[in-house]
């Protein structure tokens, strides 16, 4: 074994035990060794580094609170200089246990052995007790115990003398030839500098550091709406490993615990993609993103950003009165979906942007806000979205929204502070509601109507005017399920007649519906009224187009009514579109569940 200099003899006041150097000027040994650190002095002396001792403070706790049997019994000092001794070295956290077992080594300060002494040791098992210490016994029945002043004291390989751990408790009884170990990996929940140390074999040191540098700085963003248990579960996923008996105290325990422990290395890359999901620095959040990865290499080889979604669908066809699209075949598209949900009593909202890469859902934000703030927030995280889409792919805006919000003026919503147009000019932009997005048997039959769409020769339009506001709406659900793919409204959800229609049309799993935000209330007689005239130039503006590609034809249609310099409003001023394949927007495997704390 190579001479070890970086062993060390911890001074403070009458108390002394062990330690050794893991930096320049960092100290690693006991909370006990060091308890009267702040009223009494501290100093460090190199076993066989010579010269005199050096002072040191500590500024690292592991929370230890005085018991022998609390956890976080670590101190990390530093140095009032650097010192030139090589520090010590890790072995990987495995490295201890095995069959034969190895034999390890400890070095201690015990009373009348200032110069140091060492002490044969193996780890019974690797099994934690109390998910903190592993136990020791001594490797033959005769030779130095640990006794006291050797807490502290590096516990490390006899073949390679690489430190695997740390001597936490001796027996005050030299007869009993126990004791226990700190292991090294444990000890990185309490400093996580040390992670950087010691080896994993997915990750290197860099790597390690970036992520540990990262969720410090997550943490000082303020309080994040989320828990690091729930981080990791959906990190691992349904299939991964459980979490440790003793669960997580920190963000950091669990990012250290997917980089030590799971062997899955997209784990860790999902734990900084949705953590990145809770931080509102914006430089921090893209940097969580491109973990472990940066510049050019910055997207994780595992997320597709170039393959785009298979969408609804296209073809051919007849008109709009009496059928849309003829045949169908498959279209891309790149949505960002804005998912707005009431979240508790009040004006509170839960709003989610996220973008959607095949079958990859990278969510860009997730707040919980009053209904002041949202809109501002989700403009803000909509453009942020945009980074993850290719040049050449097909965006789409797409609204979940509350039923009571579905006539909102989301495509009127002014794109930035320094841009005035309207978002529904930026992109082609539709709404659905989250009610139906919800339900497993609407989703369910959705899909039906797409299939259906992708093999009948053209889409069945249902015409609803503003004179229907009588009907029934459970017969009016049943007949759009058994004869509409496509529902035109004269006018919009903003009475209780016209809201029972709307919630038909839903509950029918009409795949598109389009309507005019503003206009005719509704009424018994309306032969002339805005909304026949709606829905008369909606027919002839939208016939022979697939209802895969409606999304992009009313796209056009508002940038032509927008643009309009004439003295009257464009019939398609106000158009809305609810516009839903559950096939663009598949619910990810890994994020079925709320990580809010």
């Amino acid at each position: 074994m190579t001479s070890a200099a970086w062993h060390a003899r911890i001074s403070c006041g009458r108390d002394t035990g062990a330690g050794f150097l893991v930096t320049a000027r960092h100290v690693l040994t006991c909370a006990h060794v060091v308890a009267r650190g702040d009223t009494d002095p501290v100093s460090v002396s190199f076993a066989h580094g010579g010269g005199e001792a050096v002072g040191a403070r500590v500024v690292a706790h592991g929370g230890w609170d005085g018991r022998d049997t609390d956890a976080g019994d670590l101190a990390v000092l530093e140095l009032d200089r650097t010192v030139d001794l090589k520090p010590a070295e890790f072995a990987a956290p495995d490295e201890a246990y095995g069959h034969p077992p190895r034999k390890l080594l400890a070095y201690g300060f015990p009373k009348h052995y200032d110069e140091g002494t060492l002490a044969e040791y193996r780890a019974t098992a690797g099994q934690l007790i109390a998910g903190e210490w592993v136990q020791l016994e001594a490797w033959a029945g005769h030779g130095q115990p640990l006794v006291p002043g050797f807490s502290g004291a590096a516990v490390t390989l006899a073949d390679s003398g690489r430190v695997v751990g740390m001597v936490s408790s001796a027996a005050r009884d030299p007869g009993v030839r126990n004791g226990r170990m700190l292991p090294a990996n444990v000890m990185a929940r309490y400093w996580p500098r040390l992670g950087d140390l010691i080896p994993t074999p997915e990750y290197d040191g860099p790597q390690k550091e970036r992520l540990r540098l990262l969720v410090e700085e997550a943490g000082r963003h303020g309080d994040l709406e989320c828990g690091p248990q729930r981080l990791y579960q959906e990190a691992v996923t349904v299939f991964g490993p459980p979490p440790p008996p003793h669960g997580f105290a920190s963000l950091w325990d669990a990012a250290w615990y997917l980089l030590s422990e799971v062997t899955d290395t997209k784990a860790a890359v999902r734990f900084a993609e949705r953590l990145a999901d809770f931080v509102e620095d914006k430089q921090t959040r893209t940097a969580l993103r491109s973990w472990p990865y940066t510049g050019a290499e910055a997207v994780p080889d595992h997320v597709p950003l170039s393959a785009p979604l298979h969408g609804s669908s296209t073809g051919g066809g007849a008109g709009i009165g009496e059928g849309i699209g003829e045949g169908s075949g498959t279209h891309t598209w790149s949505p960002i979906l804005v998912e707005i949900a009431p979240s508790g009593s009040g004006d509170q909202f839960l709003v989610e942007v996220s973008a959607y890469n095949g079958n990859h859902r990278r969510v860009v934000g997730r707040r919980r806000l009053s209904a002041d703030r949202v809109r501002a927030y989700a403009l803000e995280r909509i453009d942020e979205a945009y980074h993850a889409l290719e040049p050449g792919a097909r965006e789409l805006l797409a609204f979940v929204l509350p039923r009571r919000w579905l006539n909102a003026d989301v495509a009127h919503w002014q794109r930035s502070a320094d841009d005035d147009s309207p978002l529904g000019a930026f992109a082609p932009l539709v709404v659905m509601d989250l009610e139906r997005r919800r339900s497993g048997g609407l989703q369910f039959k959705l899909l039906q109507k797409w299939r259906d769409l992708d093999a009948q020769r053209s889409a069945r339009l249902r015409r609803i005017g503003c004179g229907s506001v009588g009907q029934d709406p459970g017969k009016l659900t049943v007949a759009l399920r058994r004869g509409a793919d496509v529902v035109g409204f004269g006018t919009p959800p903003r009475t209780d007649g016209t809201r029972r229609l709307f919630r038909a049309g839903l509950n029918a799993a009409v795949p598109v519906m389009l309507w005019p935000r503003s206009g005719c209330r509704g009424g018994p007689s309306h032969e002339d009224c805005r909304g026949t005239a709606f829905l008369d130039r909606l027919a002839e503006h939208l016939a022979d187009l697939p209802p895969g590609e409606l999304p992009s034809y009313v796209h056009e249609l508002r940038e032509t009514a927008y643009a309009s310099e004439s003295s009257e409003t464009h019939w398609a001023y106000d158009l809305a579109l609810l516009w839903e394949d559950p096939r663009c927007l598949p619910d990810p495997v890994g994020y079925q569940h709320s990580p809010v704390g």
